[in-house]
């Protein structure tokens, strides 16, 4: 143990935080997640909140101590490897472990919520413990189950841990999303009324946030059958076809709805002040920014919007 905690040390000294480049992505982020989570800080130097952002993040990884390693991509220099991993504004952080990524962000969040990134990101690598590894790993088991449907079980386990911390932002976004699955909009907005502001820009607030937007258009969309038919019927409908995409995802269809958001863009991106490209970043916030349904319609959203 001292021998491993020696060599963690000499890891943090040595390159705790490095700057890389589209040629040693492979070797300084993928390469080294093997080791431990490695965060990847993409950023520019016009951009406002980066400088926020980054100096915030590098303090944060040096009270780690060597369990994370920080690399920070100048998007202007590495133009092409934004490109590639579908960047579409900054700051963003992607966290990688075991050579693929495993969670992130956009925007510039505060310190306290950075240290509950690494937090998570240390508990994921084995390399946090304690109650904190107790309490990530009942959370993730409440959210397996919201996933799988086991609305019983989630809720129970999220109201025992809202019992002991009232201001979890986790426990907290997967509870407004229980009572989101029960269909009562209401008490959903009611719970995320509980939060704190210091948690206002937390991941799992963000979504439920997000989600409880598209849950309360969805009250005002109309039925799927109806919509469709009149999408048939006119084709350049666009605000029929973004009703029937609300609706779609309402019910569950999450490709089927970003297909005909996805259509709105091909056809008229301009359209009602780039409404569906709006709704779309809805989605990607409700989802989350690794969801493999997220990252698929970044990319055929680019391919859109850059063609």
């Amino acid at each position: 143990m001292e021998a491993l905690f020696g060599q963690k040390q000499a890891a943090a000294q040595g390159g705790d935080i490095i700057d890389s480049s589209t040629a040693n992505f492979a070797k300084d982020v993928l390469d080294a997640s093997r080791d431990r989570p490695v965060i990847v800080d993409f950023w520019a130097p016009w951009c406002g909140p980066c400088k926020q952002l980054t100096p915030a993040l590098e303090k944060v990884v040096k009270d780690a101590k060597g369990a994370v390693k920080l690399v920070k991509i100048n998007i202007d220099e590495n133009q092409a490897l934004a490109q590639q991993l579908r960047i579409q504004s900054i700051p963003t952080v992607y966290a990688f472990f075991q050579g693929r990524p495993v969670d992130g962000f956009m925007g510039a969040l505060p310190e306290s919520q950075l240290k509950e990134f690494i937090a998570k990101l240390m508990q994921v690598s084995g390399a946090g413990g304690g109650e904190a590894a107790e309490l990530a790993a009942v959370l993730a088991e409440a959210k397996q189950a919201l996933d799988g449907g086991d609305m019983m079980t989630a809720s129970q386990i999220f109201a025992e841990v809202l019992q002991h911390d009232p201001a979890n932002p986790d426990a907290i976004g997967g509870m407004t999303r229980c009572y989101l699955k029960a269909g009562d909009v209401a008490r959903a907005k009611q719970t995320l009324e509980t939060v704190p502001k210091e948690h206002a820009n937390h991941a799992e607030i963000v979504a439920a946030r997000a989600a409880i937007e598209l849950a309360e258009q969805a009250e005002k969309a109309g039925p799927v059958n109806d919509l469709k038919a009149k999408v048939e019927a006119d084709p350049k409908n666009h605000q029929a076809r973004l009703d029937l995409a609300t609706a779609l995802y309402a019910g569950g269809q999450r490709e089927a709805a970003v297909d005909e958001l996805l259509e709105i863009v091909r056809r008229d991106r301009k359209w009602n002040e780039e409404a569906a490209r709006k709704e779309l970043v809805k989605y990607f916030e409700a989802m989350g920014p690794m969801d493999p349904l997220t990252i698929d319609a970044r990319k055929r959203l680019s391919s859109i919007l850059f063609s």
